[in-house]
C-alpha cells in the first residue's frame, strides 16, 4: 500500500519490489533492486526515508523518519525480520539483523553487523565493520558495546546522549501525559492520509 502523508507520495524504482502486504509511507526514495517484504511498515512522518540499491527490508521491518533525523540506508544492506530503525543513518553493506533496533540520530558504520536483538542507542556511532553480538547495546560516541547485564554502565553512558530530547523534542521534566498529548496530536496527521491507486503510482512514482 502506498500512502500519501503530508503531502508526499513515494518514489519507488521501477526495478524494486513492493510486497502487496507492505506499507510506504510519505517522503520515501527507493531505489533499484530493493526488495520491501510482506508486512514492512517504511514511514516518512515529517523526515524523509531514503533506501539505497539492492538493499533488502524482510518481513515486519519497521523504518521511521523524523524531520530531524532522516532515515537514510545505504546500499546492499541487510534489514532482517522485526527490526526497528528510527531516525538511523546507515551505511553501505551493513547487516542488521532479526529483531535489532536502531534509535534516533544513530550512525552505523559501513559493513558493520547489529546482531539479533541488537540495540543501537540515541546519538551513537558505531564504527565500520563493528559488530553488536546478540542481544548487547552499543551506547556513545564512539560506541561502547556492552552485554544488557551492565546496565548501570550502559545507562551511565545513556543519560549523556538526550534520550527523551532526541525522540520526542522534550526535555526529562515533561510528564508523560503531556509527552503523550504531544505525540497524540503528531501522529494525528495520519487522519489525512491518502491512499495513492497502485495504477497511478505505477505511471508517477515507480520510473526507473
Amino acid at each position: 500500500m502506498l500512502i500519501r502523508h503530508r503531502g508526499h507520495e513515494p518514489s519507488i524504482h521501477a526495478s524494486a519490489y513492493i510486497a502487496p502486504s507492505a506499507v510506504i509511507v510519505g517522503q520515501v526514495r527507493i531505489e533499484a533492486g530493493v526488495r520491501v517484504l510482506h508486512s514492512a511498515v517504511v514511514t516518512a512522518e515529517d523526515g524523509a526515508v531514503t533506501i539505497g540499491e539492492n538493499t533488502v527490508l524482510m518481513e515486519h521491518a519497521l523504518i521511521r523518519g523524523r524531520s530531524r533525523h532522516p532515515v537514510s540506508i545505504g546500499t546492499a544492506v541487510m534489514i532482517g525480520p522485526h527490526t526497528h530503525v528510527n531516525g538511523s543513518t546507515v551505511a553501505d553493506d551493513a547487516f542488521i539483523a532479526t529483531g535489532a533496533s536502531l534509535f534516533p540520530g544513530s550512525r552505523i558504520g559501513r559493513g558493520a553487523e547489529v546482531r539479533i536483538n541488537g540495540v543501537v542507542q540515541v546519538n551513537t556511532v558505531l564504527e565500520a565493520r563493528a559488530v553488536v553480538p546478540i542481544g548487547w547495546v552499543a551506547v556513545g560516541s564512539p560506541a561502547s558495546i556492552l552485554p544488557p547485564e551492565r546496565h548501570d554502565e550502559i545507562w551511565a553512558i545513556q543519560k549523556e546522549l538526550h534520550f527523551t530530547e532526541t525522540v520526542y523534542g522534550a526535555g526529562r521534566e515533561v510528564s508523560m501525559a503531556e509527552l503523550m498529548r504531544g505525540q497524540s496530536d503528531f501522529y494525528g496527521s495520519h487522519m489525512d492520509d491518502e491512499i495513492i491507486e497502485q495504477d497511478s503510482a505505477s505511471s508517477s512514482e515507480r520510473k526507473a
